[in-house]
């Protein structure tokens, strides 16, 4: 019985291997520095700072002063949330909120040559409002824009990755 499950098990792994199935690694990015230009208090910011250092390969700096050590720059031109009212009830109360996440960048070199142009990235979540669990669902919201940064964050990761030279 052992030996079947062993060999049940060994033939798994042997057809994983055989069809090109490996773990994902680090990407391998174009340059070792970045500048960013985040807000110091935003979560998108240190989201992505923190990401992008996890590989080992790239260096963030957030001094401006230290700013002639990177290799490339990137501008945070807009990074917004929006919270809008999609559907009310008979008596005109609201019943489904539309949550927006907004975020705007570019990618650039010290010499200003730019290797992503501006480009923007909006993420929308729909969530449904009920006056008895208000507190609910104010958790559900910033669990749901939590949800969309990050979303946003490997976003911005593949395209920076996606980069070949500066």
């Amino acid at each position: 019985m052992h030996r079947r499950v062993f060999l049940l098990a060994a033939m798994a792994v042997a057809g994983l291997s055989a069809c090109g199935f490996a773990l994902r690694q680090a990407p391998n990015y174009a340059f070792k520095t970045l500048f960013n230009t985040a807000a110091e208090g935003s979560t998108l910011g240190t989201e992505f700072n923190r990401n992008l250092e996890a590989g080992g390969t790239v260096k963030v700096i957030r001094d401006p002063r230290l700013i002639d050590q990177a290799d490339v720059i990137f501008d945070v031109l807009v990074d917004q949330r929006e919270k809008t009212v999609v559907g009310v009830n008979a008596s005109g109360q609201v019943r489904e909120f539309q949550l927006r996440t907004r975020f705007n960048f570019q990618l650039r070199t010290l010499a200003g040559k730019r290797l992503i142009p501006p480009t923007e990235i909006l993420i929308q979540r729909d969530i449904s409002f009920n006056e008895s669990a208000v507190l609910a669902k104010e958790t559900e919201e910033q669990l749901l824009y939590r949800d969309m940064q990050s979303d946003i964050v490997q976003q911005v990761l593949r395209r920076l990755a996606a980069l070949k030279e500066l």
